[in-house]
């Protein structure tokens, strides 16, 4: 069992900066279970349909929605087991609630993870 906790997230001006984190606990296999899965950011903005952010699989092939690209980064520490987005420049548009994701990888059947979120209000 794994259980992700996000911090970070607050209020920001346009064109400022915030780094999220996403740390995966909950029992001794934890650190193990997030080694191997993709990990990701999805957000929700308030009246909007939940979307992808970013994502970074096992072996850190890493893949962005088209509009944070350039200005989010997103790593993964499996020694820490813990997941970061650096968000730069940002803008109105990407206020939202942005959601810690552990995907399975393929043939492994074990269940699906996702964080309780963290808000980002970018406003001046």
């Amino acid at each position: 069992q794994m259980q992700l906790v996000e911090s970070g997230g607050g209020l920001v001006q346009p064109g400022g900066s915030l780094n999220l984190s996403c740390t995966a606990s909950g029992s001794p296999n934890s650190k193990g279970i997030f080694e191997i899965y993709t990990m990701g950011w999805y957000r929700q903005a308030p009246g909007k349909q939940r979307e992808l952010v970013a994502t970074i699989t096992e072996g850190g092939a890493t893949n962005y929605a088209i509009s944070v690209r350039g200005r989010f980064t997103i790593i993964r520490d499996n020694a820490k087991a813990t997941l970061y987005l650096k968000m730069e420049n940002l803008k109105p548009e990407d206020t939202a609630v942005y959601i810690c994701d552990a995907d399975r990888p393929p043939g492994f059947a074990g269940p699906h993870y996702r964080g309780q979120g963290t808000q980002v209000t970018v406003s001046s």
